[in-house]
């Protein structure tokens, strides 16, 4: 694919939204006070805070699992997961230069921590529990220094790494019942751990940090509470708070110059404590488990991360929490735009569909079914509700506007509700189920009827079009079939069939045609009328399509998949006049907007991507 992305114009990305809140202290405030950096799926993301503006770092073949930060700000370091057996990359990046410097390559299957030293000359890898090893890196050269076991035979796993302030030749390690301060040997190429007593105490330590004086350190651990270790004769100094313990564990920590210390607990409260006795000052509680805390400048603001991919701003004073970005923290399943507008669109993911504001990438809406996935969506033409095919196997009617739930259907289909879609009069809703029926249902103010089943379709029912005029439609079926219903009479008109799972099927405008995609990775162009094969495309040279859409004057249509590359199509050429290149996870929907502005990708990462539509001849 490599060589035809070379040949086609790219599609120009305008904005990203998505952020990967497992990643533990993978939210940070660049030295320069200016940009934020923060990993979703693949790809590290360089966000201005003044104007917004997003920068992408793409080199990563597989998650991206941790990041670090040059203290000079001239770097930044991400390491990745990879498969078992594999070995998986750090990469240095230049951060001026917005390329990658090197990349470095030792470790198995993951990544756990990374951290520079204080004046820039080495980094330290530590590799995750399948690999279990300390590396150091000479940046100037590029290459590896030493490496050693992370911890000792009998310890547990070890999780986090972190340089000391003052000293090139300095690290302490951290993990599960291992608590290590290590010196770099250079001329012998050797780094020595020294243990550090902890007495009686036995805990995992998921965090360290280590103030600017170097004379004590912290570690934040899963049973909620703060080890203070003496770096320099590497004893326990104390340990605390001795009754209320933090919540679900410490996950991120961050000593102030005031002395006292911010804790992010997996609960979602964010305290600050005295550096003293670790009593609680003053706390607040955000939404998901906290995963990252970082400063801006010396802390008179910082930044918060949660697992429910959220990002806070708060000050120091009024220690109250500024929602700046919201993302889904699963995979968004559709995407979809109200009748005739570009302003707005929605997507569905694990238990919510969310409204969005195009231009700001700002959530207006968020309506929550917890633990229940959303599979597909869609506006009614009059705008006053949206319609949602859920996997309990209902079918849900909400009101744009406040969320309010305004119809159910229960029982709609007893494998779960797979797609839906609605006429343009908007008094019916024909869905489709994962055991392959097909119902059309009569919606009136607050009550349904059903009108027809349709049994035709084997297996799951992936995607519903309507006709302009309401009476008929076309189903996409993982049975290798589409099917053409006459929705006055309810019979099959025609159908399609192929050895394929398709998955996305779209009417021509003019509607004599219809486009049809799948696991075959083949664009299938067949007649309305006969149900004949007119032409078909190679769609992909890897991974299923997943997703198409074709513009309203149907010139052009629109496809992603399991290749992450969003391509355009002309639809009397048959081929690709713009690539887009962005998507970190397999792409799992695409549209056009009304009036053809922008397309708006959504992926299996959760992240959701607007793409400015191309101003075609």
């Amino acid at each position: 694919m490599a060589e035809d992305a070379q040949e086609v114009p790219q599609l120009a990305l305008e904005a990203v939204i998505g952020f990967n809140g497992h990643v533990f202290s993978g939210l940070r405030v660049h030295p320069d006070k200016e940009h934020l950096i923060y990993p979703l799926g693949c790809t590290v993301i360089i966000k201005s805070l003044r104007s917004g503006k997003q920068t992408f770092l793409h080199g990563h073949t597989n998650n991206i699992s941790c990041i670090s930060m040059s203290k000079s700000g001239h770097y930044i370091a991400s390491g990745q997961v990879t498969f078992m057996g594999f070995k998986a990359d750090v990469i240095i990046w230049d951060y001026w230069k917005k390329e990658i410097y090197a990349r470095l390559v030792l470790h198995k299957t993951r990544v756990e921590d990374l951290s520079f030293s204080p004046n820039d000359k080495y980094l330290v890898s530590l590799g995750g529990q399948e690999d279990g090893s300390i590396v150091v890196w000479n940046i100037e050269s590029k290459e590896a220094i030493c490496g050693s076991p992370a911890s000792a035979q009998s310890a547990g796993h070890c999780f986090t790494i972190e340089y000391t302030n003052l000293s090139d030749e300095i690290f302490v390690s951290a993990g599960n019942g291992t608590l290590r301060v290590w010196e770099l040997d250079l001329p012998n190429r050797k780094i020595r751990p020294t243990e550090c007593q902890t007495g009686q105490l036995k805990r995992i330590v998921k965090c360290l940090e280590i103030p600017n004086d170097d004379n004590y350190f912290y570690c934040g651990t899963t049973s909620g509470d703060i080890l203070k270790v003496n770096l320099k004769t590497r004893l326990l100094n104390s340990c605390g708070p001795v009754k209320q313990k933090f919540s679900k564990g410490v996950n991120a920590l961050k000593v102030l110059k005031t002395g006292d210390i911010l804790v992010g607990s997996g609960d979602g409260m964010l305290s600050l404590c005295s550096g003293g006795n670790f009593k609680t000052i003053k706390s607040v509680q955000l939404e998901g488990g906290v995963t990252s805390v970082t400063l801006r400048g010396d802390g008179q603001q910082f930044y918060v991360g949660t697992e429910a991919a959220q990002i806070y701003n708060l000050g120091y004073t009024d220690f109250k929490p500024e929602l700046i970005a919201t993302n889904h923290n699963s995979a968004a399943k559709d995407v979809a735009f109200p009748f005739g507008t570009s302003e707005l669109f929605a997507t569905c993911s694990q238990n919510d569909i969310r409204v969005w504001h195009a231009e700001s990438s700002k959530e207006l809406l968020r309506i929550t079914v917890p633990n229940i996935t959303c599979n597909a969506l869609g506006f009614m033409q009059d705008g006053r509700s949206i319609f949602s095919a859920w996997h309990d196997g209902k079918i849900r009617v909400f009101t744009p506007e406040s969320g309010k739930l305004r119809l159910i259907i229960h029982n709609a289909h007893s494998m779960g509700v797979t797609a839906i879609a609605a006429t343009n009069d908007c008094k019916r809703i024909v869905s489709g189920g994962g055991e392959g029926q097909v119902r059309v249902w009569e919606i009136f103010q607050n009550t349904y009827r059903l009108i027809e089943i349709m049994k035709e379709h084997k297996a799951t029912v992936n995607c519903i079009k309507i006709k302009s005029n309401d009476k008929e439609c076309v189903t996409a079926s993982s049975d290798g079939a589409c099917i053409i219903w006459d929705l006055v009479r309810f019979v099959r008109n025609q159908m399609v069939l192929s050895n394929t799972l398709f998955s996305a099927v779209c009417y021509h405008p003019e509607e004599f045609q219809i486009i049809t995609s799948g696991t075959d990775r083949k664009i299938g162009y067949w007649e309305v009328y006969d149900g004949s094969a007119i032409r078909e495309l190679e769609g992909s040279l890897s991974g299923a399509i997943n997703g198409m859409h074709i513009s309203e004057d149907g010139k052009y249509f629109v496809t992603g998949g399991d290749d992450k590359l969003l391509k355009l199509w002309h639809y009397s050429d048959g081929e690709v006049t713009h690539v887009g290149i962005g998507h970190s996870g397999s792409i799992t929907n695409v549209r056009i907007c009304h009036n053809s502005r922008y397309i708006v990708s959504t992926s299996a990462d959760g992240a959701i991507l607007r793409w400015r539509y191309p101003q075609t001849s």
